[in-house]
């Protein structure tokens, strides 16, 4: 692995180049990688490409299709360490191998134990001077689901909350639409269209009757819509729900119970897992479970029992909070039931990552924190 002082600013200009044709794969590429590439060739870009869908060329291919015969000699660009093994497309190792290039830069090595530094040593033992780590923070950012399932199994879970000023996420009757503005709730779209599944929780279904839906325009509109997972440990999943009619696959969850039939009979797909000690469905299973499905990046859109037993859990890696100047009072409902915490020692440390303002609202963004 190449040390980063031997980069140049021109390297990183590239490389910055290769990001952002990446985050075009956002919401389109799952279960694999977003990975962009760009070929250089005596400081002109000749080739560039990103990798658009499962199954379709990756982002070196298409990129040394565009450059052609200027490939031969030139340096080639790449968000995440290009594959050395056969999966639904040959390697790209190879390709890049017999088009000429003399120079291969990734961003990170791939997290895939398939690859895993291996891409990078064939091309090597090829000839081709190779370097790793040029913005690997920002590659990293860009695939926390991909390089999280990887290394252990899970997907990435990112929990949504939208909270008053107080700290309330609806009015004590349950009432909560609309606490924040339309700019936010169109961010909360993205959000879902780059997520692979939305998990939500069986008291959300029957209070809010969500759609649960990503809903966007122009060339946002072509993400492929995630998959609806309700937790609903005792089935009573309603027939007549909307997301039991909307496009794409609704998975309820539970412990088997004879309630199954009648919906897998009405077209709802019912997936059992083992109860907890609570007699509810287990957490830890049901996150082991999404990462066998190979989901990368999972959304919560819950209420207060699912999101607080989440974060007692520590299965939640990141929390995005819409933050609305409005005030909802004391009777106002909470975004966490967390019972029996009575000490300061008992509570919840987060930590902050970013804040922005989303029309009239702010957005902020809370990590995990490493011993969680």
């Amino acid at each position: 692995m190449a040390n980063t002082r031997e980069f140049t600013p021109e390297d990183a200009g590239y490389m910055a180049r290769a990001l952002r044709l990446a985050e075009r794969g956002i919401g389109t590429t799952d279960p694999n990688p977003r990975v962009g590439c760009v070929i250089v060739r005596e400081g002109r870009i000749v080739g560039e490409g990103w990798h658009r869908r499962a199954g379709g060329p990756h982002a070196e291919i298409e990129a040394l299709e565009v450059a052609g015969a200027a490939a031969r000699g030139a340096t080639a660009y790449v968000t995440l360490e290009p594959c050395c093994h056969f999966g639904k497309t040959p390697p790209c190792t190879e390709a890049l191998m017999t088009a000429g290039v003399v120079r291969v830069i990734a961003a990170m090595p791939d997290p895939n134990p398939r690859v895993a530094g291996n891409g990078l040593r064939v091309l090597a033992e090829a000839g081709i001077k190779t370097g790793c780590g040029l913005m690997e923070t920002e590659a990293e950012a860009l695939n926390p689901g991909f390089c999280k399932r990887m290394r252990g199994g899970r997907p990435y879970v990112v929990s949504k909350l939208a909270m008053s000023l107080d700290g309330r996420t609806a009015m004590a009757s349950g009432e909560s639409q609309w606490i924040t503005g339309a700019e936010a709730r169109r961010d909360v779209h993205r959000l879902r269209a780059r997520s692979s599944a939305i998990l939500t929780g069986i008291g959300t279904v029957l209070a809010d009757d969500p759609a649960l839906t990503a809903r966007l325009d122009g060339a946002d509109s072509e993400a492929r819509q995630p998959i609806r997972i309700v937790v609903d440990s005792g089935l009573r999943m309603p027939l007549s729900a909307k997301m039991a009619t909307q496009p794409g696959r609704t998975i309820v969850v539970g412990v088997e119970t004879a309630a199954a039939h009648a919906l897998r009979a009405a077209g709802l797909e019912v997936h059992p897992l083992p109860a907890g000690r609570d007699g509810r469905v287990d957490l830890e299973a049901l996150v082991d479970w999404l990462g066998e499905l190979e989901f990368n990046e999972v959304m919560v859109e819950a209420g207060a029992f699912l999101n607080g037993a989440l974060l007692r859990a520590g299965l939640v890696d990141e929390w995005v909070v819409y933050l609305a100047p409005c005030i909802l009072g004391d009777e106002g409902r909470g975004p966490f039931h967390l019972p029996g915490l009575v000490r300061m020692d008992d509570r919840f440390d987060l930590t902050l990552v970013d804040v922005r303002r989303v029309g009239r609202d702010l957005r902020l963004r809370f990590l995990k924190p490493a011993a969680m």
